[in-house]
């Protein structure tokens, strides 16, 4: 990989050929209440099971990370990619180069870390695990098969 995507205002990186979402997020609540919002932020302890009905009308989805150890982001990404959501998935707040390859394999496409990080060292977090045990939301994208499916070609 050599390009480690765009970096609209605080975005860092960006794996995504669309324009980026430059509007205000709502939290998940008003989202639900609201008709003509299309950008929502999750919240550590939110459902993002409760956005499922309003997919084809979000066009940004933040998943706060406030700290590197809280994982629930990881889920709520995951629900949303298998469910069918196509829009930009947004990992904001602490996000650390060690999570960089597997939130991308939860379907995160646009990262915004607190803390710019190095490019270097993102790169490799990006390009690391070549092969996998599990098939993941980034399968789609990557066409990335499992080691499995591999072994049985």
């Amino acid at each position: 990989m050599t390009d480690l995507g765009t970096s609209p205002d605080e975005v860092q990186f960006r794996f995504r050929d669309d324009e980026p979402a430059d509007h205000g997020t709502v939290t998940v609540d008003a989202c639900c209440d609201q008709t003509n919002a299309t950008a929502v932020r999750i919240e550590p302890g939110d459902d993002a099971r409760v956005l499922l009905p309003f997919l084809d009308r979000l066009a940004l989805v933040e998943v706060n990370f406030p700290s590197f150890g809280d994982g629930r982001g990881y889920s709520a990404a995951r629900i949303l990619r298998e469910a069918g959501y196509e829009g930009e998935l947004r990992a904001v707040g602490d996000v650390l180069i060690d999570q960089l390859s597997h939130m991308r394999r939860c379907g995160f496409d646009a990262f915004a870390p607190d803390k710019p990080l190095d490019e270097g060292d993102a790169r490799r977090a990006f390009e690391g695990f070549g092969n996998v045990y599990q098939s993941a939301a980034d399968a789609r994208e990557t066409g990335r098969r499992t080691i499995a499916e591999l072994r049985h070609e």
